[in-house]
């Protein structure tokens, strides 16, 4: 049910959603370059882990919740795990979900549950703890971000994990779009006020020629 690897990765205002690209079948493996990390919409970074059905009908219950309350993840996401815990259809849906925004992370279960970890960091699937170990001690590590962090800690989950293979899809957010925005503009500084405008100096004057007498 959980043979994949999933983490999200929150530090400094970046957010680094990362996932392996492993399908098995029981001892198998049938692909190793599945997208299992996508992007909805401007905002929403979504990794699942479990049955690529039954992620994707959760995929579209999500969207739909985010179309019902655009702006709001944390209403959308207990809205879905109600839902994915009392109906009898949903019910049945062998997966978990690893939903962020640039505000908060959620893991979402079967069992109606909205998880939100305390440090930024989370990873599921079965390499998950491996993962979620390993970013945890990279976390406070200077001069790493949230993606370099991300990809060395699934790097360490796939060197353990049978059902993890090292070919990484990557989705990331800036903490607010506007900030990207202007991070990505020249810098106009304002002009100082005190300071003199330059005057071009006249040119030489050169005296007339004498005659020799």
């Amino acid at each position: 049910m959980h043979g994949t690897t999933i983490l999200c990765v929150r530090k400094e205002g970046r957010v680094a959603l990362i996932g392996d690209g492993m399908v098995s079948m029981g001892s198998q493996i049938v692909k190793g370059n599945a997208k299992k990390v996508r992007r909805l919409g401007d905002g929403v970074l979504v990794g699942f882990a479990g049955s690529t059905a039954d992620a994707f009908t959760l995929l579209e219950r999500l969207e739909r919740k985010l179309e019902e309350h655009p702006g709001q993840l944390t209403r959308a996401c207990v809205d879905l795990a109600k839902a994915w815990r009392t109906d009898k259809y949903l019910r049945r849906l062998e997966a978990i979900l690893l939903v962020a925004d640039s505000e908060v992370t959620f893991e979402l279960t079967g069992n109606g549950d909205v998880l939100e970890p305390t440090d930024g960091i989370m990873g599921i699937g079965s390499g998950g703890a491996f993962a979620l170990a390993a970013a945890r001690a990279l976390k406070d590590v200077d001069g790493l971000n949230a993606l370099e962090i991300a990809k060395r800690a699934m790097d360490v989950a796939a060197g353990m994990c049978v059902y993890t293979n090292h070919n990484f899809i990557i989705e990331e957010l800036p903490q607010d779009p506007k900030d990207a925005q202007a991070s990505a503009k020249p810098d106009a500084r304002p002009p100082d006020d005190d300071a003199t405008p330059s005057v071009a100096a006249p040119p030489p004057t050169t005296a007339p020629p004498q005659k020799a007498e």
